[in-house]
């Protein structure tokens, strides 16, 4: 992490004037007007192109959070710990509480909409003496936990590939083919490279496909609660799915709250990423207005439909413990076995389930091509500011305004990530886990330091919460804080090697590695957001 403006070797920072204010100074906020004026009023000058509407906004966020993408990837968390009673009563209360987090984001973003986010949110929240250390430790929290979750999400349709067409060559005991790690990883690159590709594509071609992928969640959730269930010949009943709860796992886990904890991941891994409407509002018009609605619209439309989907999939479960049995069809992977049942106890054959596994696969490329997206914008943003090594290779801008370097840059650093699986899958899991609580970790900062250090100076938006402000930042920042406990717990007894929950390692160290950058390198050269307005 060490690098940025004294290292980029073109003057750059000789040029730049600080963005963060005195002590005495007051935080301006944003007045609804002209976006480029506003942008000015930060510190930057239009660069990247003003074209998303509010729609395209939420899309892209939208298909970040998709709740196809989460649901169906860690489904199996779901039916270990609780079953259907954890995930049928376990997403709304967490949806709830993320709808907090995303209220005090949204109130934020309305007064900083930039490319920035997080970071420049904690910067100028803090004033002139911390705002540098906040940023910077926000930043990174935020665009390593961006890097994992391109990581998880393109890995996790890696390994769907991979499941399908194991399915689609007879089954695991069918003699169907089973790619080797050498293979998923290969797929892994392919598939960050086409996501590479469209996102060198000028934006008004990423504002079609990201409204394109919100229509394919949507569609798609309603064609799959609805289809799975009505072919299967078997179906639970309603009994079953409002109050049956799992106990039983291999993982030595009995305690039934320590169970409802630990199957709450599946629903708070999903409902992440909605930072990405703060991220594009350099490129979002009445980016104070249409920014806050793309956070909280995506969230509120994702717990809807997503419990919609939990609902629909659970009525199509009957044997939970077949379903996670490695030796089945599908290897384990309980959505698709699910799929896959269903038909085959229909119509003899599993061909309607390896479809429906495609309707997913789709959903899950468009959330990594809104991943990279949300990334690119973040890397671009936070390298403009000299924070990134080699930062001035990071914010070029190309001929149709996409900072192009940013996009292949983080899209190289998410495969070297995923490298490590070929090690160790325990490496592996440690790594992306960062993608739950380190984007979280930087959601909560700037809440935390809007309602403590400007809980007086802060000066709203177009958006904002008025006398409700601080106690739904309080609860927000209250609840990150007990989601980074409770998902740092051991999560099989007795503990060893091999099951070690390495959430508290992978967290812990990237704290470290930050703090340690900071006191040693960082606090000498770094001073927060700078303007690229000349003067």
């Amino acid at each position: 992490m060490r690098g940025g403006m004294k290292n980029d070797g073109n003057g750059v920072a000789a040029r730049y004037r600080r963005l963060l204010p005195e002590e005495e100074d007051v935080v301006v906020a944003a007045a609804a007007g002209d976006d480029d004026c506003r942008l000015e009023e930060l510190g930057y000058k239009q660069e990247l192109s003003r074209s998303l509407s509010a729609l395209a906004n939420f899309a892209v966020t939208f298909s970040i959070i998709s709740v196809i993408t989460g649901l169906s990837t860690t489904y199996d968390t779901g039916l270990t710990y609780g079953g259907p009673v954890t995930m049928v009563y376990g997403w709304p209360f967490v949806g709830l509480m993320t709808l907090f987090v995303g209220l005090s984001m949204a109130e934020i973003c309305s007064a900083y909409p930039t490319s920035g986010g997080l970071y420049f949110w904690s910067a100028r929240l803090c004033g002139a003496h911390w705002g540098p250390f906040a940023a910077w430790i926000t930043g990174w929290f935020n665009i390593v936990g961006q890097w994992a979750v391109t990581t998880s999400v393109d890995f996790s349709l890696a390994q769907l590939v991979q499941v399908i067409i194991l399915l689609s060559t007879g089954g695991k005991n069918g003699g169907g083919y089973e790619a080797s790690k050498y293979i998923v990883i290969a797929f892994h690159g392919a598939i960050l490279f086409m996501h590479a590709s469209l996102n060198s594509l000028p934006i008004a071609w990423l504002s079609f496909f990201g409204q394109l992928a919100a229509a394919w969640n949507v569609v798609g959730v309603f064609v799959l609660m609805i289809l799975v269930p009505l072919v299967a010949k078997e179906r639970a009943s309603a009994k079953y799915v409002f109050t049956y709860f799992n106990k039983d796992n291999e993982d030595g886990i009995t305690n039934s709250f320590y169970i409802i904890v630990l199957g709450l991941l599946m629903s708070q891994y999903t409902l992440s990423g909605y930072d990405a409407s703060a991220h594009m509002t350099e490129e979002t018009k009445q980016a104070d207005k249409n920014g806050p609605k793309g956070i909280i619209s995506a969230i509120g439309i994702s717990i809807l439909v997503g419990w919609g989907y939990i609902l629909g999939i659970t009525f199509a479960v009957k044997d939970i413990p077949y379903l996670l049995n490695t030796d089945n069809d599908a290897g384990g992977y309980a959505i698709a076995e699910i799929f896959y049942l269903a038909f085959k106890s229909r119509f003899g054959t599993g061909v309607g389930g390896t479809f429906c596994l495609g309707i997913v696969g789709v959903a899950i490329f468009f959330c990594g091509m809104s991943s990279v997206t949300s990334n690119s914008r973040m890397a671009y943003a936070f390298s403009r500011d000299g924070a990134m090594p080699f930062s001035s290779f990071w914010h070029k801008v190309n001929k149709q305004e996409v900072p192009i370097n940013a996009v292949w840059g983080s899209v190289a650093i998410s495969f070297c990530m995923a490298l490590t699986s070929l090690g160790s899958l325990v490496a592996f899991q440690a790594m992306v886990s960062i993608a739950t609580i380190g984007l979280y970790i930087a959601y909560a900062l700037p809440i935390f330091f809007r309602v403590t250090l400007a809980r007086k100076s802060f000066v709203r938006g177009p958006y904002h919460l008025g006398r409700y402000s601080l106690l739904v930042g309080w609860i927000a920042v209250l609840w990150v804080l007990t989601i980074t406990v409770l998902f740092s717990l051991p999560v099989a007894y007795p503990v060893s090697v091999d099951n070690l929950n390495y959430t508290p390692v992978a967290v812990g160290g990237l704290l470290f590695l930050i703090v340690s950058s900071w006191i040693f390198s960082a606090r000498k050269w770094f001073k927060g957001p700078i303007t690229n307005i000349d003067t």
